[in-house]
Protein backbone atom coordinates (compact mmCIF):
# COMPACT_ATOMS: atom_id res chain seq x y z
CA UNK A 1 0.00 0.00 0.00
CA UNK A 2 2.99 2.30 0.60
CA UNK A 3 1.13 4.74 2.84
CA UNK A 4 1.46 4.95 6.60
CA UNK A 5 -1.67 4.43 8.70
CA UNK A 6 -1.55 8.07 9.83
CA UNK A 7 -2.17 9.18 6.26
CA UNK A 8 -5.74 7.96 6.53
CA UNK A 9 -6.40 10.45 9.35
CA UNK A 10 -8.35 7.79 11.22
CA UNK A 11 -9.75 8.52 14.63
CA UNK A 12 -8.23 6.68 17.58
CA UNK A 13 -11.01 4.09 17.90
CA UNK A 14 -10.71 2.87 14.30
CA UNK A 15 -6.92 2.70 14.58
CA UNK A 16 -7.23 0.59 17.77
CA UNK A 17 -9.73 -1.79 16.12
CA UNK A 18 -7.44 -2.30 13.15
CA UNK A 19 -4.50 -2.92 15.45
CA UNK A 20 -6.43 -5.59 17.40
CA UNK A 21 -7.56 -7.35 14.24
CA UNK A 22 -4.01 -7.29 12.89
CA UNK A 23 -2.71 -9.07 15.99
CA UNK A 24 -5.21 -11.94 16.12
CA UNK A 25 -5.21 -14.59 13.36
CA UNK A 26 -1.72 -15.68 12.20
CA UNK A 27 -2.44 -15.07 8.52
CA UNK A 28 -3.48 -11.46 9.21
CA UNK A 29 -0.03 -10.77 10.63
CA UNK A 30 1.32 -10.92 7.10
CA UNK A 31 -0.92 -7.99 6.07
CA UNK A 32 -0.25 -4.35 6.85
CA UNK A 33 -2.77 -2.48 9.03
CA UNK A 34 -3.39 -0.17 6.05
CA UNK A 35 -4.37 -3.09 3.81
CA UNK A 36 -6.67 -4.55 6.46
CA UNK A 37 -8.32 -1.12 6.78
CA UNK A 38 -9.04 -0.95 3.05
CA UNK A 39 -10.53 -4.47 3.14
CA UNK A 40 -12.78 -3.48 6.04
CA UNK A 41 -13.92 -0.34 4.28
CA UNK A 42 -14.81 -2.07 0.99
CA UNK A 43 -18.36 -2.44 2.26
CA UNK A 44 -20.15 -0.70 5.10
CA UNK A 45 -22.59 -2.91 6.94
CA UNK A 46 -26.08 -1.34 6.97
CA UNK A 47 -27.15 -0.50 10.51
CA UNK A 48 -30.74 -1.14 11.48
CA UNK A 49 -30.68 1.42 14.29
CA UNK A 50 -29.82 4.12 11.74
CA UNK A 51 -32.49 3.00 9.28
CA UNK A 52 -29.85 2.31 6.61
CA UNK A 53 -30.92 0.71 3.33
CA UNK A 54 -28.19 1.16 0.74
CA UNK A 55 -29.34 1.69 -2.84
CA UNK A 56 -27.64 -0.76 -5.24
CA UNK A 57 -29.13 0.27 -8.61
CA UNK A 58 -26.79 2.80 -10.22
CA UNK A 59 -29.36 3.87 -12.81
CA UNK A 60 -31.78 4.90 -10.08
CA UNK A 61 -28.96 6.55 -8.15
CA UNK A 62 -28.09 8.72 -11.14
CA UNK A 63 -31.76 9.59 -11.68
CA UNK A 64 -32.04 10.74 -8.06
CA UNK A 65 -28.84 12.77 -8.32
CA UNK A 66 -30.14 14.44 -11.48
CA UNK A 67 -33.20 15.76 -9.60
CA UNK A 68 -31.01 18.54 -8.17
CA UNK A 69 -30.59 19.98 -11.67
CA UNK A 70 -33.95 21.73 -11.27
CA UNK A 71 -32.16 24.18 -8.95
CA UNK A 72 -28.84 24.92 -10.68
CA UNK A 73 -26.00 27.22 -9.63
CA UNK A 74 -26.28 26.70 -5.88
CA UNK A 75 -24.47 24.22 -3.57
CA UNK A 76 -25.78 20.75 -2.76
CA UNK A 77 -25.98 19.07 0.64
CA UNK A 78 -26.50 15.31 0.67
CA UNK A 79 -27.88 13.80 3.88
CA UNK A 80 -26.97 10.20 4.74
CA UNK A 81 -24.69 9.32 1.81
CA UNK A 82 -23.78 5.89 3.21
CA UNK A 83 -21.28 4.45 0.73
CA UNK A 84 -21.69 7.31 -1.73
CA UNK A 85 -23.95 5.78 -4.37
CA UNK A 86 -25.55 9.21 -4.99
CA UNK A 87 -22.41 11.12 -4.12
CA UNK A 88 -20.49 9.68 -7.08
CA UNK A 89 -22.94 11.38 -9.46
CA UNK A 90 -23.38 14.60 -7.47
CA UNK A 91 -19.65 15.35 -7.52
CA UNK A 92 -19.64 15.32 -11.35
CA UNK A 93 -22.02 18.29 -11.53
CA UNK A 94 -19.40 21.02 -11.14
CA UNK A 95 -21.11 22.33 -8.01
CA UNK A 96 -20.09 22.75 -4.39
CA UNK A 97 -21.15 19.42 -2.84
CA UNK A 98 -21.04 18.55 0.84
CA UNK A 99 -22.27 15.41 2.57
CA UNK A 100 -23.31 14.89 6.18
CA UNK A 101 -23.24 11.40 7.68
CA UNK A 102 -23.83 10.36 11.29
CA UNK A 103 -22.34 6.85 10.90
CA UNK A 104 -18.59 6.86 11.65
CA UNK A 105 -17.99 3.75 9.55
CA UNK A 106 -19.60 5.38 6.52
CA UNK A 107 -17.61 8.57 7.10
CA UNK A 108 -14.36 6.58 7.03
CA UNK A 109 -15.45 4.83 3.84
CA UNK A 110 -16.39 8.11 2.15
CA UNK A 111 -13.09 9.65 3.21
CA UNK A 112 -11.21 6.83 1.50
CA UNK A 113 -13.45 6.65 -1.58
CA UNK A 114 -13.76 10.38 -2.33
CA UNK A 115 -10.33 11.92 -1.61
CA UNK A 116 -11.24 15.17 -3.37
CA UNK A 117 -14.25 15.57 -1.09
CA UNK A 118 -12.30 15.33 2.18
CA UNK A 119 -12.99 18.87 3.41
CA UNK A 120 -16.69 18.52 2.56
CA UNK A 121 -17.40 15.25 4.38
CA UNK A 122 -19.14 16.15 7.63
CA UNK A 123 -19.48 13.57 10.38
CA UNK A 124 -22.48 14.95 12.25
CA UNK A 125 -26.18 14.61 13.00
CA UNK A 126 -28.06 16.65 10.39
CA UNK A 127 -30.99 17.22 12.73
CA UNK A 128 -28.71 19.01 15.22
CA UNK A 129 -26.73 21.11 12.75
CA UNK A 130 -26.86 24.88 12.32
CA UNK A 131 -27.54 25.01 8.58
CA UNK A 132 -26.65 28.69 8.35
CA UNK A 133 -23.01 27.76 8.89
CA UNK A 134 -22.83 25.18 6.10
CA UNK A 135 -22.32 27.39 3.06
CA UNK A 136 -21.70 30.73 4.79
CA UNK A 137 -25.41 31.49 4.81
CA UNK A 138 -25.92 30.76 1.10
CA UNK A 139 -28.93 28.84 -0.17
CA UNK A 140 -28.45 25.18 -1.09
CA UNK A 141 -30.26 22.12 -2.45
CA UNK A 142 -31.01 19.38 0.08
CA UNK A 143 -30.95 15.82 -1.26
CA UNK A 144 -30.35 12.24 -0.21
CA UNK A 145 -31.57 8.71 0.18
CA UNK A 146 -33.09 9.68 3.51
CA UNK A 147 -33.28 7.27 6.48
CA UNK A 148 -36.95 6.29 6.62
CA UNK A 149 -37.28 6.58 10.37
CA UNK A 150 -36.29 10.27 10.46
CA UNK A 151 -37.50 11.52 7.06
CA UNK A 152 -40.36 13.52 8.60
CA UNK A 153 -37.95 15.15 11.06
CA UNK A 154 -35.66 16.05 8.16
CA UNK A 155 -38.52 17.79 6.37
CA UNK A 156 -39.58 19.65 9.50
CA UNK A 157 -36.01 20.94 9.73
CA UNK A 158 -36.24 21.89 6.05
CA UNK A 159 -39.33 23.96 6.88
CA UNK A 160 -37.51 25.66 9.74
CA UNK A 161 -34.82 26.63 7.21
CA UNK A 162 -37.05 27.23 4.18
CA UNK A 163 -35.31 30.48 3.27
CA UNK A 164 -32.03 28.56 3.00
CA UNK A 165 -33.44 25.58 1.07
CA UNK A 166 -35.23 26.56 -2.16
CA UNK A 167 -35.22 22.96 -3.35
CA UNK A 168 -35.27 19.56 -1.66
CA UNK A 169 -35.13 16.27 -3.51
CA UNK A 170 -34.52 12.64 -2.65
CA UNK A 171 -35.88 9.22 -1.86
CA UNK A 172 -38.16 8.34 1.04
CA UNK A 173 -40.74 5.73 1.97
CA UNK A 174 -43.51 5.76 -0.64
CA UNK A 175 -46.23 6.24 1.96
CA UNK A 176 -44.54 9.40 3.23
CA UNK A 177 -44.04 10.69 -0.32
CA UNK A 178 -47.72 10.13 -1.04
CA UNK A 179 -48.67 12.07 2.08
CA UNK A 180 -46.43 14.99 1.17
CA UNK A 181 -47.76 15.17 -2.41
CA UNK A 182 -51.42 14.43 -1.60
CA UNK A 183 -54.22 16.83 -2.48
CA UNK A 184 -57.13 17.61 -0.12
CA UNK A 185 -59.85 15.00 0.03
CA UNK A 186 -57.51 12.00 0.08
CA UNK A 187 -56.74 9.71 3.00
CA UNK A 188 -53.03 10.41 2.57
CA UNK A 189 -53.58 14.15 3.05
CA UNK A 190 -52.35 15.18 6.47
CA UNK A 191 -49.97 17.24 8.58
CA UNK A 192 -46.96 16.93 6.27
CA UNK A 193 -49.12 17.67 3.22
CA UNK A 194 -50.37 20.99 4.59
CA UNK A 195 -47.19 22.22 6.27
CA UNK A 196 -44.97 21.47 3.28
CA UNK A 197 -47.39 22.54 0.55
CA UNK A 198 -47.83 25.87 2.32
CA UNK A 199 -44.26 26.71 1.29
CA UNK A 200 -43.25 24.24 -1.44
CA UNK A 201 -44.56 22.90 -4.74
CA UNK A 202 -44.33 19.11 -4.53
CA UNK A 203 -43.61 16.66 -7.36
CA UNK A 204 -43.93 12.90 -6.93
CA UNK A 205 -41.34 11.79 -9.51
CA UNK A 206 -41.20 7.98 -9.49
CA UNK A 207 -41.58 4.81 -7.41
CA UNK A 208 -38.67 2.56 -6.45
CA UNK A 209 -39.10 -1.18 -5.73
CA UNK A 210 -37.74 -2.94 -2.65
CA UNK A 211 -35.29 -5.23 -4.47
CA UNK A 212 -32.76 -2.50 -5.33
CA UNK A 213 -31.63 -2.00 -1.73
CA UNK A 214 -29.29 -3.74 0.69
CA UNK A 215 -31.02 -4.82 2.85
CA UNK A 216 -34.39 -4.63 1.06
CA UNK A 217 -36.91 -2.55 3.04
CA UNK A 218 -40.37 -3.93 3.71
CA UNK A 219 -42.00 -1.08 1.80
CA UNK A 220 -41.67 0.61 -1.56
CA UNK A 221 -39.83 3.90 -1.88
CA UNK A 222 -40.42 7.02 -3.93
CA UNK A 223 -38.44 9.97 -5.24
CA UNK A 224 -39.87 13.46 -4.77
CA UNK A 225 -38.85 17.04 -5.40
CA UNK A 226 -40.02 20.05 -3.40
CA UNK A 227 -39.42 23.54 -4.78
CA UNK A 228 -40.14 26.76 -2.90
CA UNK A 229 -43.27 28.48 -4.10
CA UNK A 230 -43.80 32.24 -4.25
CA UNK A 231 -45.23 32.51 -0.73
CA UNK A 232 -43.21 34.73 1.58
CA UNK A 233 -45.95 35.39 4.14
CA UNK A 234 -48.73 32.92 4.96
CA UNK A 235 -51.05 35.68 6.03
CA UNK A 236 -51.47 34.28 9.53
CA UNK A 237 -49.52 33.49 12.67
CA UNK A 238 -47.16 30.72 11.49
CA UNK A 239 -46.73 29.10 14.91
CA UNK A 240 -50.47 29.02 15.45
CA UNK A 241 -50.96 27.65 11.92
CA UNK A 242 -48.60 24.77 12.65
CA UNK A 243 -50.20 24.03 16.03
CA UNK A 244 -53.70 24.13 14.59
CA UNK A 245 -52.86 21.79 11.69
CA UNK A 246 -51.31 19.25 14.05
CA UNK A 247 -54.19 19.54 16.51
CA UNK A 248 -57.05 18.92 14.08
CA UNK A 249 -55.29 16.12 12.20
CA UNK A 250 -54.75 14.30 15.47
CA UNK A 251 -58.54 13.81 15.31
CA UNK A 252 -58.82 13.65 11.55
CA UNK A 253 -62.15 11.79 11.55
CA UNK A 254 -63.82 14.45 13.67
CA UNK A 255 -65.48 17.58 12.35
CA UNK A 256 -63.59 20.79 13.05
CA UNK A 257 -66.23 21.92 15.55
CA UNK A 258 -65.10 18.97 17.70
CA UNK A 259 -61.34 18.84 17.12
CA UNK A 260 -60.91 22.61 17.46
CA UNK A 261 -62.03 22.49 21.10
CA UNK A 262 -58.49 21.44 21.96
CA UNK A 263 -57.36 24.90 20.87
CA UNK A 264 -59.54 26.41 23.63
CA UNK A 265 -58.78 24.37 26.79
CA UNK A 266 -61.03 25.34 29.67
CA UNK A 267 -62.72 28.18 27.79
CA UNK A 268 -65.53 28.59 25.28
CA UNK A 269 -65.30 30.71 22.10
CA UNK A 270 -67.88 33.38 21.43
CA UNK A 271 -71.40 32.34 20.49
CA UNK A 272 -71.72 31.24 16.88
CA UNK A 273 -68.04 30.33 16.42
CA UNK A 274 -68.70 26.59 16.08
CA UNK A 275 -71.78 27.20 13.91
CA UNK A 276 -69.82 28.61 10.97
CA UNK A 277 -69.98 26.64 7.71
CA UNK A 278 -66.34 25.54 7.85
CA UNK A 279 -66.88 23.80 11.18
CA UNK A 280 -68.78 20.91 9.58
CA UNK A 281 -65.75 19.92 7.54
CA UNK A 282 -63.03 17.43 8.45
CA UNK A 283 -59.38 18.54 8.27
CA UNK A 284 -58.60 16.41 5.20
CA UNK A 285 -61.17 18.48 3.24
CA UNK A 286 -59.41 21.83 3.75
CA UNK A 287 -56.93 23.40 1.35
CA UNK A 288 -53.83 25.16 2.62
CA UNK A 289 -55.53 28.52 2.09
CA UNK A 290 -58.56 27.39 4.07
CA UNK A 291 -56.24 26.40 6.93
CA UNK A 292 -54.84 29.93 6.80
CA UNK A 293 -58.38 31.34 7.06
CA UNK A 294 -59.18 28.97 9.93
CA UNK A 295 -55.98 29.97 11.74
CA UNK A 296 -56.99 33.62 11.57
CA UNK A 297 -60.48 32.76 12.86
CA UNK A 298 -58.98 30.92 15.84
CA UNK A 299 -56.45 33.70 16.40
CA UNK A 300 -59.25 36.28 16.67
CA UNK A 301 -61.12 34.12 19.17
CA UNK A 302 -58.04 33.51 21.30
CA UNK A 303 -57.34 37.24 21.47
CA UNK A 304 -60.95 37.92 22.45
CA UNK A 305 -60.66 35.41 25.27
CA UNK A 306 -57.38 36.96 26.42
CA UNK A 307 -58.89 40.46 26.34
CA UNK A 308 -62.65 40.29 27.02
CA UNK A 309 -62.92 44.00 26.22
CA UNK A 310 -62.42 43.12 22.53
CA UNK A 311 -65.72 41.20 22.41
Amino acid sequence: MGRHLDAFKLDANIAIIIDIIAKKPIFLLTLSPEYIYVILMKAVKPKKNLGQHFLTDLGIAKAIADTVDACPDIPVLEVGPGMGVLTQYLVTKNRDVRVVEIDAESVAYLYETFPKLHDNIIGDDFLRMDLNKLFDGRQFVLTGNYPYDISSQIFFKMLENKDLIPCCTGMIQREVAQRIASAPGNKAYGILSVLIQAWYDVEYLFTVDENVFNPPPKVKSAVIRMTRNQVTDLGCDEKLFKRLVKTVFNQRRKMLRVSLKQMFPGVTPTEGFYQQDMMTKRPEQLTVQQFVVLTNMVDVELKKLESPSLT
